[in-house]
């Protein structure tokens, strides 16, 4: 039972508009997935009529959508169940079918007009997904990992698990574990089988990226909501605490005192829909489209999981808000725009090439890469302790294969209130602690 029986429903005006929950129709087109990572220059081209715009994280992603990257850029989308597609710099795809079946399974079709994409596909029950580039299609309904690379005269496909097969006017070649068919576009798309895989630079970003959803997925809970992606970072950056009163309250790693959920992120105009908030934090999909927003005094806001799902534009419910919490308000600009929202501090870079950053209280997890950090539990007992702490941050991708060390500490108190402790940090003389990354240097008090 809360405290309160006061609930802040942020998004009665879109309720009195008709512009909640998505409905879910057979074969409709209702579905959203989440551009979960997003580094360097990407853009994307809502339907808008606005052309391609600045891409950011966690914006929702339907169908019809394309996603392009520039010379640096990288981005990663997720599915309902986490399943995923990741491209690398100087790539398009189109979000060509987004779409629900009456049996629930889900019916997806990417298309790679441009570059190289990484498709890493999990198999759920029922669910479909194809892969097209120039005149060929991939349909898969079973686990596969694999990776498409399409260039101005050729094509490849490499199978890094399971098997694909790839249909094209020259005919249907079957592609297993380890090979790689390539085709020749100028030859009637002409294909080749070979027993081996070249390697390609992003070929270890990708491999990072599944084995960080591997190893945090399967921690936590598993019922966070009805499906899946997000899952792996709400157990990366932050943990559950036992809140007397209110039960199990999730809050990120780094926030304290003075922090709030709606500190850094953006309102998108989809089409349709109107506006919808979109979190700016790594980890800010799942509690933004389910449960509700707590806050508990001498703890700080916390988010619980609940029944349900938000849809295109969410707006999560508050509950027991603070005085002087102002609840943020949906724009009522015309146009369809993106408007950025930040208020909330961010860590820094320290110096140019020193590979060192400096992370303050209350930034949540902003600027950390996923898995950057093994030990981030600790590092957040720092940051309340010190205010700020600065780290080096590791160049090369962190190895999942063994344990994550520290990264998901149950008794590792992230939370911000009266409660915190920063006990486990075993400081030293000079003001340092030891972390997985590295050595951290504590920071001035703010």
């Amino acid at each position: 039972m809360y405290k309160s029986e006061s609930r802040i429903q942020l998004l009665m005006g879109l309720m009195l508009t008709g512009l909640w929950v998505l409905p879910c129709f057979a074969d409709s087109q209702v579905r959203i997935v989440r551009l979960s990572d997003v580094q360097g220059e990407v853009q994307v081209d809502r339907q808008t009529g606005q052309g391609f715009e600045k891409a950011f994280l966690n914006l929702p992603i339907t169908q019809g959508m394309k996603i392009r990257t520039g010379s640096d850029g990288r981005a990663s989308i997720q599915f309902e169940d986490a399943s995923s597609v990741r491209i690398v710099p100087n790539s398009v795809i189109e979000f060509s079918q987004l779409s629900l079946r009456d049996s629930g399974g889900k019916l997806s079709e990417v298309r790679v007009q441009e570059g190289a994409a990484y498709v890493n596909f999990l198999g759920s029950k029922d669910d479909v997904m194809t892969l097209t580039f120039v005149r060929e299609k991939v349909t898969l309904n079973h686990a596969a990992h694999l990776r498409i690379d399409v260039g101005d005269a050729d094509a490849t496909v490499a199978v890094f698990k399971g098997d694909a097969e790839v249909a094209g006017p020259s005919g249907t070649v079957q592609v297993g574990k380890n090979h790689t068919a390539s085709f020749d576009l100028v030859a009637n798309d002409r294909h080749q089988l070979v027993g081996y895989i070249d390697q390609e630079p992003f070929d270890s970003w990708d491999k990072h990226q599944n084995e960080f959803d591997d190893v945090y997925a399967a921690k936590g809970q598993s019922n966070y909501s009805p499906y899946a992606y997000g899952n792996s970072d709400l157990n990366y950056y932050g943990n559950f605490a036992n809140v007397p009163g209110y039960g199990m309250l999730w809050q990120p790693y780094m926030a304290g005192a003075g922090w709030d959920p709606f500190m850094n992120g953006a309102w998108a105009f989809n089409p349709g829909f109107g506006y919808g908030w979109v979190s700016g934090y790594p980890w800010g999909w799942t509690p933004f489209h389910s449960g509700s927003w707590i806050y508990a005094g001498g703890y700080g806001w916390g988010w619980q999981p609940g029944p349900g799902w938000m849809g295109l534009n969410p707006l999560p419910v508050v509950v027991n808000a603070p005085n002087g919490f102002v609840a943020p308000r949906s724009p009522m600009l015309p146009g369809q725009r993106i408007i950025v929202a930040n208020r909330g501090p961010v860590p820094t870079l320290v110096g140019r090439s020193t590979g060192k950053l400096e992370i303050p209280r209350n930034s949540a997890g902003l600027g950390i890469a996923r898995g950057s950090i093994k030990n981030l539990g600790e590092l957040s007992q720092t940051v309340q302790l010190h205010g700020a702490v600065t780290t080096r941050v590791p160049s090369a991708p962190v190895s999942f294969s063994g344990s994550p060390g520290g990264a998901r500490s149950q008794n590792a108190v992230g939370w911000g209130g009266a409660g915190s402790s920063a006990s486990s940090a075993s400081a030293s003389s000079s003001g340092r602690v030891s972390t997985g990354s590295g050595h951290v240097a504590a920071g001035p008090h703010r």
